[in-house]
């Protein structure tokens, strides 16, 4: 098949569009393909060139796919990785997981990456054009792995610290979302009693001509706030939700604060610490290992931990790194590493084992995450359901005190 044109730049910049052709060749045998071309005069042209006489051209729509996400790149790793180990050509396993694939965002985006290593950019060159998807750790092992001449090896190494890096912060959603689900359901509940039921109380008991108990006075006052206000309650809440995750998301500041308080949170707070400290072990594992120097991978690292506490800890080991110091002293300076992972890595540079020994802390604290998340599944279910219990059992007393009342007297 015929080099593809590459796509000019600039103001000027000429839209490529995959078409689907079919033609008889010198022989006159029937042959089919797909090529990217600017226009159907440029593939007539192309295939021409190659002795094709076509005999149909058709451009290749893309229906508008979901969003492309962290496991659909994992998935798309693992694939080529086993393309490749398998012997295929690149081009041809592009081809296969392009087709194969569920998803027409990822199908565009595996088409467009294709065509620039067609057109003789490197893989790594082709990954970092979308930043978005391919962050410089897994451009910096792409490229480490084409330099060296085992790229499949290191796109099987990054496919697996990937879908590591992936289970455990399912595991960590996994561990937040049961309470939080669990305080929204409580939240919309006591929200339709207020509104709705408590009133309909509130009719009945002015019949009965007497006294009401103090919690169902309580309760009803209560009511009629949320009935009077319920929009801006509701406004309100959602409103501050939405600027705290944009706030979260955009500035630095809110996101440090937050990582921050994150890792002091009880209980929850030393998942996510076992959790950071995983990834953060796991990613310079892999990065060591693939042969990127300490210094250059410690780039990648702090980024990959995810929390901004572990990435200001990753600059001032970098540091000192550079200027001499050993990593293991450096960690200890950070302060931010239990003993038990320095006097690993202290093992592992004695040895010559550095990659080694980081593999094994990063699978300690993984098999951490896991217990850990047992753990809190446990022990949140009793918890949640003293919380359940209070709230709403403590609103039916309140609304049933009145008849307890009047079934007395009478």
């Amino acid at each position: 098949m015929a080099t593809a044109a590459r796509r000019t730049s600039g103001a000027g910049q000429i839209k490529e569009a995959i078409f689907a052709w079919e033609g008889k060749d010198r022989s006159g045998k029937i042959v089919k393909g797909e090529l990217r071309a600017n226009g159907e005069a440029s593939v007539n042209a192309n295939l021409r060139r190659q002795g094709i006489l076509v005999t149909k051209v058709k451009k290749k729509t893309f229906r508008s796919g979901r969003k492309i996400t962290e496991k659909d790149i994992t998935l798309f790793t693992r694939q080529l990785a086993t393309m490749m180990k398998a012997g295929v050509p690149l081009l041809q396993a592009f081809d296969i997981v392009s087709k194969g694939n569920a998803n027409p965002s990822v199908s565009k985006l595996i088409q467009d990456i294709r065509a620039d290593v067609e057109t003789g950019s490197s893989l790594n060159q082709a990954f970092r054009k979308f930043p978005l998807y391919f962050d410089n750790l897994f451009c910096n092992l792409v490229a480490a792995g084409e330099q060296a001449g085992i790229l499949e090896d290191l796109l099987t190494r990054l496919a697996v610290y990937k879908e590591k890096t992936l289970a455990i912060k399912g595991k960590i959603k996994s561990a937040l979302f049961y309470p939080i689900s669990i305080l929204v359901v409580a939240f919309v509940v006591t929200s339709v009693i207020m509104i709705w039921v408590v009133p309909a109380f509130k009719e009945v008991f002015k019949s009965f001509g007497a006294d009401l108990p103090a919690p169902t006075l309580f309760v009803m006052a209560i009511s009629d706030f949320f009935v009077s206000y319920w929009y801006i309650i509701f406004g309100s809440l959602f409103g501050a939700l939405y600027l705290f995750f944009q706030s979260w998301r955009r500035s630095l500041n809110v996101q440090r604060f937050m990582d921050r308080t994150l890792l002091k949170v009880p209980v929850f707070g030393d998942v996510i610490r076992k959790a950071t400290i995983a990834r953060w072990t796991r990613t310079l594992a892999t990065m060591f290992a693939a042969g990127v120097p300490l210094v250059e991978s410690l780039d990648s690292v702090g980024g990959a931990s995810g929390n901004a506490v572990y990435i200001d800890a990753t600059k001032k080991i970098q540091t000192e790194v550079s200027t001499g110091t050993s990593l293991t002293a450096a960690m200890q300076n950070s302060d931010v590493f239990p003993n038990m992972v320095t006097q690993m890595v202290a093992i592992g540079e004695e040895s010559g084992a550095l990659d080694q020994m980081l593999g094994k802390v990063a699978d300690f604290y993984e098999q951490e995450v896991d217990d850990a998340v047992e753990s809190l599944s446990s022990l949140m279910e009793p918890i949640i359901m003293v919380i359940l219990g209070v709230l709403i059992g403590g609103l039916v007393v309140a609304m049933y005190l009145p008849i307890f009342k009047l079934g007395s007297v009478v």
